[in-house]
C-alpha cells in the first residue's frame, strides 16, 4: 500500500536533488495546465506500459501525484504490484501543493523547451521568420530546409519541399547534405522552436556558416498564413560517406572532451549491465528505428537522439541516474550525450565503439521491437474472454452489451464500435460505476489494438463485475474485419483533458500562446548576459 508523503516533504526533497521519481499521473492536458516543476508526466492509463523504462529501478523512490489523490492512490498500487518497494503519493495532490503556495509550471517537456531557449540566447543561434524564408523560396534561392522532427510528423505537414533530417541524424548527415549545394543556405525547422534551435546550434558548432534556425517552425509557418505540404516522402537519407564519416567522428571526440561525456568499452558496460537491475541506469539507442530493428544491444530500448532531446523528461524521471546511450559507432550517442550533459545531468555515458564493437566482442545483438511487453497484459489477455469483431458485430442488435473504448479520445473520434461509450482506463474505477451501476451488465472493453482492453477488464472483474468480455484485437482487428465505425466524441459532453496538441495541430490562438510561452522562457538568461 503507497504511503502518503507531505508536500513540505516533497519539497525539501526535490530542492535537495534526492534520487526520486516525481510521477505526475493525471492527463497530459492537465499536467499541461499546471505541474510541479521536476514531474515527468504518466497518466494513469499508462503506469503498465511505460513506467518499467521511466523508473528502471525498483528499489527507487516514487512519488505518485494527481489533483486530489485518487488516480495517485491507484496508480501506487500498480507500482506496488510492480515490484517497486518505496513509493508514495503526495497528500492533497497537486491542488494542495498550489494551495500551499508552491511552485507550478504550466507546458508539456519543459526541462527540454528552457534548455532549448538558454541556448538560443546563450549561443546567439541564428534565425529565419517564415515570411523571409518564404520570400527567398520565391526568388530561387539556394536552400536546403532540414525538417529535424519525427518522420510521423513530417509526413503529416511539413514546410514545402523540406527534407526530413530527424534531430538525432543532422550532425551525422549534413557533410553529405551540404557538400552537393555548397552555396545554399541550410535552414533548420521543427514544428515549434525546440529543435530547430538544437539542430540549428550543432550545425553552428561543426562550424557550418550558412544555417539558420526557422523561427517557430511549422506553427510560425501556418500563423504567417501559408500552406504546410501533406504526405511527403522523398528518398531515404544516404549512409554517410567515409569522408563525412571522419570528420563527424572528429566533431563528436571534440564535444566529449568540452562537455565531459565519458565512454564505456565492452566489458566495463557489461558489469554495469549486471548491476541495472539494483541501480536506476536507462540504456538507450539513440538511431533511426530501421537500424534499431536490425539489430540492438540487449536490454537497450530505442528512442531516437533527435527526441530524447526534446523530450527529456519523457525518458529520463531520475536525474541524477546513469544514462548509456548507444549508436552503432559512438558517433550520434555522443552528440546525444553532449546535449544531456549541458542540460546538467551528471551521470552521462556512451557506448564505446557502439553495436559495432559489441558484435566484433563476439557478443549477440537482438533483432526486432523492444521485447518488453506491458506490466500484467499477458495474464490480463490469458484470463479475458475474447470475442472475435464479427461476433462483436451480430450482438450489437437488441439487448447487446455496453462497448466501451478505453484508450485515448483521439483514438475514440477515430474510430470505435458503434455505439460506444468512451471511458479513459486512467479513470475507470472511478466512473465505471456512474455509467453501468449493474454488476452483472454485459460488458464488451474494446481499445486501440487489444492491448489495453485486457488491463481494463482485468480492473473490471476485481471490482465485481461478472460479465466482462474484450475485443480480440481492438480496433484494429475491427477495421481488418472490414466492418463499419463511428467517428467523432459521441456521447463526450466535456471537452477531454488526454490529449494535448502539438505544433500546427493547435488552434490559432492556442499556438500563439505556446509561441510566445516558449520565448518567455529564454528571458531569464537574456537578462542574465553581460
Amino acid at each position: 500500500m503507497p504511503l502518503s508523503i507531505a508536500p513540505s516533504t516533497l519539497r525539501h526533497l526535490l530542492h535537495e536533488g534526492s534520487t526520486l521519481a516525481l510521477i505526475d499521473v493525471r492527463e497530459q492536458g492537465e499536467y499541461n495546465a499546471a505541474h510541479i516543476p521536476g514531474a515527468s508526466s504518466l497518466p494513469r492509463r499508462l503506469i503498465e506500459f511505460r513506467l518499467q523504462r521511466l523508473v528502471p529501478c525498483p528499489a527507487v523512490q516514487i512519488v505518485c501525484c494527481d489533483d486530489d489523490e485518487r488516480r495517485a492512490r491507484l496508480a501506487g498500487k500498480t507500482a506496488d504490484r510492480m515490484g517497486y518497494v518505496r513509493v508514495a503519493v503526495l497528500e492533497g495532490g497537486v491542488n494542495r501543493w498550489a494551495s500551499l503556495g508552491l511552485p507550478t509550471e504550466w507546458g508539456m517537456n519543459v526541462p527540454s523547451k528552457d534548455f532549448g531557449e538558454r541556448v538560443e540566447v546563450q549561443h546567439h543561434v541564428p534565425c529565419i521568420d517564415a515570411a523571409e524564408l518564404d520570400k527567398r523560396m520565391r526568388q530561387g534561392e539556394p536552400l536546403i530546409i532540414l525538417d529535424s522532427r519525427t518522420p510521423e510528423e513530417y509526413e503529416r505537414a511539413c514546410i514545402p519541399g523540406a527534407r526530413n533530417t530527424p534531430g538525432g541524424e543532422l550532425a551525422y548527415r549534413i557533410g553529405d547534405i551540404a557538400k552537393a549545394h555548397s552555396d545554399a543556405t541550410v535552414v533548420v525547422n521543427c514544428a515549434g522552436r525546440t529543435r530547430s534551435i538544437i539542430g540549428t546550434r550543432i550545425l553552428q558548432r561543426m562550424g557550418l556558416k550558412n544555417v539558420v534556425g526557422l523561427k517557430n517552425g511549422t506553427s510560425g509557418w501556418v500563423l504567417a498564413g501559408l500552406p504546410l505540404e501533406k504526405g511527403a516522402r522523398r528518398p531515404a537519407l544516404p549512409d554517410p560517406s567515409p569522408e563525412n564519416l571522419a570528420a563527424v567522428r572528429a566533431f563528436a571526440g571534440r564535444i566529449a572532451a568540452e562537455d565531459g561525456v565519458r565512454s564505456l568499452p565492452i566489458n566495463s558496460l557489461r558489469d554495469l549491465l549486471a548491476k541495472a537491475g539494483h541501480e536506476c541506469v536507462y540504456l538507450v539507442d539513440v538511431r533511426t528505428e530501421e537500424e534499431y530493428l536490425a539489430g540492438h544491444l540487449p536490454g537497450f530500448w530505442w528512442f531516437p537522439g533527435g527526441q530524447a532531446v526534446q523530450r527529456a523528461d519523457d525518458l529520463v524521471a531520475v536525474r541524477n541516474a546513469t544514462v548509456v546511450f548507444c549508436c552503432d559507432n559512438g558517433i550520434r550517442s555522443t552528440i546525444t550525450a553532449s546535449w544531456y550533459r549541458q542540460m546538467g545531468l551528471p551521470n552521462v555515458f556512451v557506448v564505446e565503439g557502439g553495436a559495432t564493437a559489441w558484435a566484433d566482442a563476439g557478443l549477440s545483438l537482438e533483432a526486432g521491437p523492444d521485447p518488453q511487453e506491458p506490466f500484467g497484459l499477458r495474464s490480463a489477455a490469458a484470463a479475458a474472454r475474447q470475442v472475435a469483431p464479427r461476433e462483436v458485430h451480430l450482438s450489437l442488435t437488441g439487448t447487446g452489451p455496453t462497448v466501451l473504448f478505453v484508450d485515448t479520445s483521439r483514438e475514440f473520434a477515430s474510430g470505435h464500435v458503434p455505439g460506444a461509450r468512451w471511458i479513459s482506463r486512467s479513470w475507470l474505477e472511478l466512473q465505471i460505476e456512474s455509467l453501468v451501476p449493474e454488476r452483472r451488465a454485459f460488458l464488451l472493453v474494446t481499445d486501440r489494438d487489444g492491448r489495453s482492453a485486457p488491463l481494463a477488464a482485468a480492473t473490471l472483474r476485481e471490482m465485481g463485475y461478472s460479465n466482462v468480455s474484450v475485443l480480440a484485437g481492438g480496433m484494429a482487428g475491427w477495421h481488418q474485419a472490414g466492418l463499419l465505425v463511428e467517428q467523432g466524441l459521441s456521447g463526450v459532453l466535456t471537452p477531454p483533458e488526454d490529449i494535448v496538441p502539438a505544433g500546427p495541430e493547435r488552434p490559432y490562438h492556442d499556438m500563439v500562446s505556446y509561441l510566445r510561452w516558449e520565448e518567455t522562457l529564454g528571458h531569464k538568461y537574456r537578462l542574465a548576459l553581460p
